[in-house]
């Protein structure tokens, strides 16, 4: 698990997304156990109260759920809700914005369309 600790960006989303990839990579398989709290946090040396707040966002996502006395484990479906997820940022922070800004330059979709195919060519 990579943590930038001079980054803006709060460790405990890190954690949240460091643990988000391996799932969607397939590092941590659906139903299988992820490393406890205590792991990571003694692996990283940082409080457990941090990846258990990074952990807690996955929950509430319903990518991780919580056996009592035994662990966190990948929900059923975890990779998939990831997908869907990416896609929809992908679209949002990609696709709508170019649209946008080709309907500024009087860019027909058609002529976007054609570009991504000589660029996939290539």
């Amino acid at each position: 698990m990579k943590i930038d600790f001079n980054s803006e960006k709060p460790i405990y989303l890190q954690i949240m997304e460091e643990i988000e990839e391996a799932i969607f990579i397939g590092i941590f398989k659906e139903e299988a156990q992820i490393p406890s709290t205590t792991e990571i946090s003694a692996g990283l040396k940082i409080n457990p109260a941090t990846v258990l707040k990074g952990m807690n966002l996955l929950v509430e996502q319903g990518l991780i759920y919580k056996k009592r006395g035994l662990g966190m484990f990948v929900s059923t479906g975890a990779k998939a809700l990831i997908t869907l997820k990416r896609k929809n940022d992908f679209y949002e922070h990609f696709i709508y914005p170019m649209l946008k800004e080709a309907e500024k330059l009087d860019i027909e979709v058609s002529d976007i369309l054609l570009q991504i195919e000589r660029r996939q060519q290539q």
